[in-house]
């Protein structure tokens, strides 16, 4: 009789959308892929999203994705969930949330970020016991804000998730994270520390829907035991920090347990969530991670693949990641665990394909109907920071246009557009490298392939833009979903004990077209990096308080009449 075949669940809960991969345990192929879209509201700063419809989504996607493969329920095997990491998810006393989350690009947490950097001895502290100085987007700093502005809320608090750890408990009834997501929060860093999250139910750790036990405890901290047993490397030696928690006011029974890694196997489906899922319970759940964890996975990046071979990630934000061994203490840097016990520092920008779209829309272009910021209007130059910006650090900046003429081509002004996104993202990867260790110049590091993955990475523009501005060749990865892909890994590492890493490797998901180097653009790039230094003492750098004294507030973007620049 044929063998019937093994599929796994990846799911990706992004900022923007809900992606299921119905992947082929045994071979990596991608069957289908299911999607259904997320709402994001807000302004002056403020990003929101329901987690309710993160579940909504994630049913709909899943259901999707095991309709149009084309296999039965019963040849679904596990499911892990990656999702957009930092949101801050509270919960109330029926399990549900209390309100709508705060996510990742939120900026209104900026001034409890700054004040909480000048505590515990200052940033490098902060970057010894976390790997990470707080800023705007960190967990951390989202928990303070809700305390300062919703106090009432804060105390209702019976449980603080971050977004995945919230769709996992919601498959399980369990509340457990992993170490790399874990390491987003600002709460979790070196060992040492509380317990946090207490056990996962009545005493023990993560168990199957149907309350038979797991093999063992995961309890936060560190000390997780799951079918994996004790982890190694960054997980073992993390736990929830007791005296940042105790800064924070934050009782570390609200958080989830920590589990060795993501695919560690915390249980099977709920009744209701196998229900929801039309899927069988004895469905294994792993602990799941962080999006960037998980497509680090699914590029095969980590202890049983690739290490320090960097990363670009052209999304809502732009990221910079690479593997390593090390954790690098550099305050522009996340100094994130990785799930499989190495780590992950990054690199983020809030500003990346969405802020260019956003010029198209305003010029009223196709996002590719684009050309060099240097030709034909004399150098214009567009730093789109219209979310305020992560890395560099200035969450009250608005976007700045210059360079403006008469005879200014619109289309160099998208361009423009694109090398502002792009630049910051490469100059945040040359620190990175250079906070590894690694030297960017260097002839072995620059000729070290250079990994563009993300949405961007499929349109023709970015594809150049970032070739031209930083000279490295590219390897751009046929598989389009790696975030679902590298989740989808976690679950079949769940179900068979596998290094999720050394499946990915297996199954090829991070191979493509490679990419010659071309030669770097340094008039651009200089030109760009001489309008930010300038430009950030000032006009960057304003407060909301500055607006009516004649600064800028993070809610101003520089205002262009698109009908005008469209006349020439």
């Amino acid at each position: 009789m044929p063998t019937r075949r093994s599929v796994v669940i990846g799911v990706d809960s992004s900022t923007q959308s809900t992606k299921a991969a119905a992947v082929d345990a045994d071979t990596g192929e991608l069957l289908a892929v299911g999607r259904a879209p997320h709402t994001v509201t807000g302004s002056a700063g403020a990003r929101e999203s329901d987690p309710e419809e993160w579940w909504t989504a994630l049913v709909t996607a899943v259901r999707a994705a095991v309709r149009d493969a084309g296999v039965p329920a019963g040849a679904v095997t596990g499911i892990a969930v990656a999702g957009q990491q930092h949101g801050l998810v509270t919960l109330g006393a029926d399990g549900r949330p209390l309100r709508p989350a705060l996510l990742w690009n939120d900026t209104r947490s900026a001034p409890q970020a700054a004040a909480l950097a000048a505590r515990l001895g200052g940033p490098a502290a902060w970057l010894e016991r976390t790997g990470s100085v707080p800023v705007a987007s960190m967990t951390a700093a989202k928990w303070q804000w809700l305390r300062a502005h919703e106090p009432r809320h804060a105390e209702a608090v019976t449980g603080v998730r971050l977004p995945h750890d919230h769709l996992t408990e919601r498959l399980t009834g369990i509340a457990v994270t992993d170490p790399g997501d874990a390491s987003g929060t600002c709460w979790y860093g070196r060992g040492g520390g509380a317990r946090g999250g207490g056990d996962a139910r009545d005493g023990g750790g993560p168990q199957d829907g149907d309350g038979a036990r797991d093999g063992g405890g995961a309890q936060g901290g560190g000390g997780a035991k799951g079918a994996e047993g004790e982890a190694s490397g960054a997980g073992a030696s993390g736990a929830y920090d007791p005296e940042i928690l105790d800064l924070i006011g934050l009782d570390p029974a609200l958080l989830s347990a920590v589990a060795p890694g993501g695919a560690t196997r915390v249980g099977t489906l709920t009744a209701a969530a196998a229900e929801a899922l039309g899927l069988p319970r004895s469905v294994v759940v792993a602990a799941g991670t962080g999006d960037n964890m998980a497509a680090a996975v699914g590029l095969g990046l980590g202890g049983a693949g690739l290490l320090d071979h960097p990363v670009v990630s052209l999304g809502t934000s732009g990221t910079v990641f690479a593997a390593t061994r090390a954790r690098p203490a550099d305050p522009g840097l996340a100094g994130f665990a990785a799930t499989d016990g190495t780590y992950l520092p990054l690199g983020c920008t809030l500003n990346c394909t969405l802020a260019v779209d956003r010029f198209a829309t305003l010029l009223g272009l196709d996002r590719e109907d684009a050309a060099p910021g240097g030709i034909g209007g004399g150098g214009v130059v567009v730093l789109p920071y219209l979310d305020g910006e992560r890395t560099p650090d200035l969450p009250h900046a608005a976007g700045l246009v210059t360079g403006l003429r008469h005879g200014t081509d619109p289309r160099s002004i998208l361009g423009a557009a694109y090398e502002g996104a792009a630049f910051t993202v490469l100059r945040a990867l040359d620190h990175l490298l250079a906070a590894c260790g690694l030297d960017p110049a260097a002839p072995d590091v620059r000729d070290r392939p250079l990994r563009l993955i993300g949405g961007g990475a499929r349109g023709r523009a970015w594809t150049e833009t970032v070739r031209r501005l930083s000279g490295r060749p590219l390897v751009v990865p046929a598989a389009e979903e790696l975030v679902a892909l590298g989740a989808a890994a976690l679950a079949a590492g769940a179900v068979t004990g596998a290094d999720p890493v050394a499946l990915t490797t297996a199954w090829g998901t991070g191979t493509g077209e490679v990419l010659p180097a071309v030669g770097r653009d340094e008039e651009t790039w200089h030109r760009i990096a001489g309008v930010l230094s300038a430009a950030t003492p000032t006009l960057l750098s304003s407060t909301v308080e500055e607006v009516g004294q004649g600064g800028r507030g993070e809610a101003d973007v520089v205002e262009v009449d698109a009908a005008s620049l469209a006349d020439g």
